[in-house]
Order: C-alpha cells, then sequence, then structure tokens
C-alpha cells in the first residue's frame, strides 16, 4: 500500500521546508506532484527522490547540477542520458573524495592539537613554555599571497 505525505508531512520527512519542496518543483529538480483537491500528495518514489536530492546537496553538488540530472533523468534511460548522468555523478564523487581528504587531514591536526592541550594540562607536565608550542601551532601554514 502507498502512503502518500501532504506537503507539511514530506517537508518534515526530508528535512526540507515546504517552501524549498515548491522550489524545488518549480525549478524542474522534482517532477509535478500528483494532487488532489489541489494539495500536493507526495509518493514514496517522490520522497526516495527528494531525499537523494538532499544527499547531493549536502555534498555540495550545484543547484545547476542537479537540475541537469534531473532533467537527463526524465529523458529515460537512452545511451546518452545514462553516460551523462554517470558522468555528472563520477564529477561529483571526486569532489567529494577531495573534500573527504582535506577534512580528514583537518581532523587529524585538529586532533593533533587536543592531544597538545590535553598534555600542558597534565599534573605531570613541565611548566608551559614562553613560545607557542604544539596546541598553539597553526592547523595548518599561512598562505603567502604573491606580489603580482
Amino acid at each position: 500500500m502507498t502512503i502518500f505525505l501532504s506537503i507539511a508531512e514530506a517537508a518534515a520527512a526530508t528535512g526540507l521546508s515546504a517552501t524549498t519542496l515548491r522550489y524545488y518543483e518549480q525549478i524542474g529538480l522534482i517532477a509535478p506532484i500528483e494532487r488532489r483537491s489541489g494539495a500536493r500528495r507526495y509518493g514514496d518514489a517522490d520522497l526516495r527522490w527528494i531525499e537523494f536530492l538532499v544527499r547531493l546537496r549536502a555534498t555540495g553538488m550545484s543547484m545547476r547540477d542537479m537540475q541537469r540530472y534531473a532533467e537527463l533523468l526524465r529523458l529515460g534511460p537512452t545511451p546518452d542520458s545514462v553516460a551523462e548522468r554517470q558522468a555528472l555523478l563520477e564529477d561529483h564523487a571526486r569532489r567529494v573524495e577531495a573534500d573527504l581528504d582535506t577534512l580528514t587531514d583537518t581532523l587529524a591536526r585538529i586532533r593533533a592539537k587536543i592531544s597538545g592541550y590535553a598534555a600542558l594540562k597534565a599534573p605531570d607536565a613541565p611548566d608551559a613554555p614562553d613560545v607557542p608550542g604544539a596546541a598553539d601551532a597553526p592547523l595548518c601554514s599561512p598562505t603567502r599571497r604573491s606580489a603580482a
């Protein structure tokens, strides 16, 4: 049995606002939603698609790329549509992987700083030096701007 949700229920289920759901439909990210007595009725397939869009957006895919993907999906499984959808997702996956690498490196640096502070607070730690130590080192090296 298929369950249909109102726009308020779909908003609560997806974490998007009703305004965002209407906007996504308006710009073509969501296919026109079935209506009964003028009220939108979101089905299971609609909610799965919206969840996918939420994940793409949360991982930084641009609205333009999301719109292109939705447009290609509506064309069906033609060879060109499938190839372009795959390419869009592969490009996005590479960007997400690069972001994960950056986040992983940053997290390691943050954990090192936390360890440095924990060592400074330890009861048997030597007096804190007058010069900045590991706990005070920047997370990354400052970038130099070249004079142009």
